[in-house]
């Protein structure tokens, strides 16, 4: 055994492996049967009585009206209310739970549960099978799933779906952010990427825009040449986690890689 605190046994990280892969059998397992969903996001502190919970309890039953199955995280707060209302409309309402080391709470408006240990996995669920996203006012999960959204359709790592920030007073000033400091003073984003989603306060707006994005989608598929993966270009191929493989990395002369060992 070794005497660094930081020291990982090469046998067990191994066998972890496993547990990776048995979460993602049981995930696209399940997943692949749901059809085409809208995956929601939202503060697991909001309460029944407020505007946002309402507001995705709503929303959520309009989606299942429109052909839509609702994914969550499964726990409480807007993801309740997601579930909640895709329940109320006779919906698919799916919750992607997961086991944290404080108790995590599944809200009782599920009809496909899955439960997940690493975040990892769960969150290649949430991007995978949904065909569009709604983000209602959050903490850092919420921001995170957000951004990472923003990051797959940003570098065309997936095919860009809807994605709508619901609460302008909550989104507005982030927006500004992008657009003020990432863009106008740093130069970190292009100007196109502060358009890559739509701020509304409108529940009919928000419903429109995914349904009509996403019917759009599938025209354009529609009339699209099936191909096998074998024949397509490289960019065009998807990976078994849902993401398109990419060009292949380009490299320079090398001078300062590390020799091989």
């Amino acid at each position: 055994m070794s005497s660094n605190p930081f020291y990982r046994d090469p046998s067990q990280e191994t066998w972890r492996l496993f547990r990776i892969m048995a979460e993602f059998v049981d995930g696209f397992e399940v997943m692949s049967r749901v059809g085409q969903a809208i995956s929601i996001f939202g503060s697991a502190r909001s309460k029944p009585e407020t505007p946002h919970y309402q507001n995705a309890e709503k929303l959520s039953a309009m989606l299942v009206k429109c052909g839509f199955g609702i994914i969550t995280g499964g726990g409480p707060g807007i993801m309740e209310a997601a579930n909640k209302g895709a329940i109320g409309a006779d919906g698919t309402s799916v919750g992607l739970n997961i086991t944290l080391p404080h108790e995590q709470d599944a809200n009782d408006f599920q009809n496909v549960s899955l439960e997940f240990h690493y975040f990892f996995v769960r969150k290649v669920m949430f991007v995978k099978y949904c065909v569009g996203m709604v983000c209602f006012p959050g903490g850092f999960g919420t921001l995170d799933e957000f951004f990472e959204s923003k990051t797959l359709i940003q570098t065309g790592k997936v095919a860009a779906y809807p994605v709508v920030l619901f609460d302008s007073a909550f989104w507005n000033p982030l927006r500004n952010f992008m657009t003020e400091t990432l863009l106008e003073k740093y130069s970190a984003i292009s100007p196109g990427d502060v358009d890559l989603f739509l701020i509304t306060d409108d529940l009919e707006e928000a419903s429109n825009h995914l349904r009509s994005c996403v019917e759009r989608r599938r025209d354009e598929l529609a009339h699209e040449p099936i191909e096998q993966q074998i024949g397509m270009p490289p960019q065009d191929r998807i990976s078994g986690e849902g993401t398109r493989f990419g060009q292949p990395v380009k490299r320079g002369s090398g001078k300062h890689r590390m020799p091989p060992e």
